[in-house]
């Protein structure tokens, strides 16, 4: 399979080099710094630690991705020819465990959001971020491993140990 036909637009291991170093702000939550592995990425990411308990020094895979749907092989198209764009992502994933199984199932961790803002930085270093209901993501390194991440999208972020 082609990996234009997918709907992870990044993936890396990263492994936690931080947890909640300008000190603990909320319950719940904490913000980790990691360090990835195959593209020499820096993450900082806020999250439920209630739902998702990480140690300084552990290791996980994190991916963001488009849809919950296993491949994009193409929305479906009706009679005409004409694409239903509505039934691409059509119970992919629903609270009462009847929808399709898509990529959530093979995470332990899964937030939606959105893609808010792009820093240059340098010509090759650039950050982008990405806002999960206020628990928000950054993602520093060479522009060249987030080439599929826009601006604007919306982007699900997948996690597991």
């Amino acid at each position: 399979m082609a990996a234009a036909a997918s709907n992870i637009v990044f993936d890396d291991i990263f492994t936690t080099n931080a947890i909640d170093k300008e000190g603990k702000k909320f319950d719940r939550v904490s913000r980790l710094y990691a360090h990835s592995k195959n593209y020499d990425m820096d993450m900082t990411l806020d999250y439920n630690t209630e739902l998702f308990p990480l140690a300084d020094g552990q290791s996980f895979a994190m991916a963001l991705a488009t849809s919950l749907a296993r491949d994009s092989g193409g929305p479906a198209t009706s009679a005409d020819g004409a694409e239903d764009a509505e039934d691409k992502d059509r119970d992919v994933w629903r609270p009462d465990g009847k929808g399709r199984r898509g990529l959530e199932e093979d995470y332990d961790y899964v937030m939606y959001g959105k893609v808010y803002k792009f820093d240059g930085g340098t010509s090759e270093i650039v950050t982008a971020y990405a806002s999960f209901g206020g628990l928000l993501l950054s993602l520093t390194g060479s522009f060249r491993h987030m080439t599929s991440i826009v601006l604007g999208d919306p982007v699900y972020i997948l996690i597991r140990k």
